[in-house]
C-alpha cells in the first residue's frame, strides 16, 4: 500500500525538491512573461481571452495572490518563489474537483504539455479515475496539429499514453525519444474537444493538465483544473475571471519522479488511494 502523505510532510517534499519556496523559475522569466501577458502576445495567453485589462502591475499582484511570488516590481532578478502553504490549499481544492468527478463517475479528459516532467502525475490521477468508473477520454488520437514554434509552424500528432493526451513530432517515434513534446498550445485540447463534439460524446465533465490543456478548455467553458509555475500567468488569471476552477502553483519542470508524492497526496485526499 502507498504510503500516506500529510500535508507537514508533503509540505517538506515541494521545498527539498523545489516545487515549492525557491524554485528553479527565474524573476526575469516571471516578469517577462507578465509583460508578455499584459501585451495580449498569444504565446502567452495560450488560449484564454481576459475580459479585464491585466496590465503588468495588476499581474504581478495576482500572482503575488496565487503563488507568493515578490509583489514589488523593482524586484527584477533572482529566483522566484512559491508559497508552499498555497501549493498545499490549491492541492486540496484540486483534490476535491477529482473527488466530485470520481463520486459521479463523470468522463474526463487529461493532457500535458510537459509530457517528459508531469505525464507520470497525470497518469496516475487517470488510473485512479478509470478504476472509480470514470471514463477516461481519448479523442482524436493520430490527428494532426499544427502547432506555432520558435522554428516555425510544425506539424505535431495528437496521442495518448496511459489515457494522457501529449503532442510528438512525427519525427520523435524513434526509440529513445522523449515521451512528447513541450508546448503550450490550447491547439490540442481543441481537436479533442471538437473531435469528442463531432463524434457525438461523451465530452468532458472535467479536463485536468496544464499550459493550453487548461486554458484551451477552461475558455471553451469546460471545468478545467491544473498546475502552473510562476511564469503562467495565464491559468492564474483564467482563475480569477472564473474560465479555470483551480490552480496549483508549482514549478512544473524538476525531476519527474518529484510529482509522485503530489499524485499521492492528491489520491488520498480525493479518497481515491490504491
Amino acid at each position: 500500500m502507498a504510503s500516506v502523505w500529510s500535508p507537514a510532510r508533503l509540505r517538506a517534499h515541494l521545498v527539498a525538491a523545489r516545487l515549492a519556496g525557491v524554485v528553479a523559475t527565474s524573476r526575469e522569466e516571471s516578469l517577462r512573461s507578465y509583460r508578455l501577458f499584459a501585451a495580449r502576445d498569444p504565446r502567452v495567453l495560450i488560449g484564454i481571452d481576459p475580459e479585464g485589462p491585466w496590465a503588468f502591475r495588476d499581474l504581478i499582484g495576482l500572482m503575488a495572490r496565487k503563488c507568493g511570488v515578490s509583489d514589488d516590481p523593482r524586484h527584477t532578478t533572482g529566483p522566484d518563489v512559491i508559497d508552499p502553504e498555497r501549493t498545499l490549499a490549491a492541492l486540496d481544492a484540486f483534490a476535491g474537483r477529482i473527488r466530485e468527478v470520481a463520486r459521479r463517475g463523470g468522463p474526463v479528459l487529461l493532457g500535458t504539455g510537459h509530457p517528459h516532467r508531469l505525464l507520470g502525475f497525470y497518469a496516475g490521477l487517470a488510473d485512479a479515475l478509470s478504476a472509480a468508473g470514470c471514463e477516461v477520454l481519448t479523442p482524436a488520437q493520430g490527428h494532426c496539429v499544427d502547432i506555432l514554434t520558435r522554428f516555425g509552424l510544425r506539424p505535431h500528432l495528437l496521442d495518448y499514453v496511459r489515457g494522457v493526451g501529449l503532442v510528438r513530432e512525427p519525427a520523435s517515434e524513434r526509440p529513445g525519444c522523449e515521451p512528447g513534446a513541450h508546448t503550450h498550445s490550447p491547439l490540442p485540447v481543441r481537436v479533442a474537444l471538437d473531435a469528442a463534439a463531432t463524434a457525438g460524446g461523451p465530452l468532458p465533465e472535467l479536463v485536468v493538465g496544464d499550459h493550453g490543456w487548461v486554458c484551451g478548455a477552461g475558455q471553451l467553458g469546460f471545468e478545467a483544473i491544473g498546475l502552473a509555475d510562476t511564469d503562467d500567468p495565464a491559468l492564474f488569471v483564467g482563475e480569477a475571471e472564473g474560465r479555470v476552477s483551480v490552480v496549483v502553483p508549482v514549478d512544473d519542470a524538476v525531476r519527474s519522479a518529484h510529482y509522485r508524492p503530489l499524485a499521492r497526496y492528491v489520491l488520498n485526499r480525493a479518497c481515491l488511494s490504491q
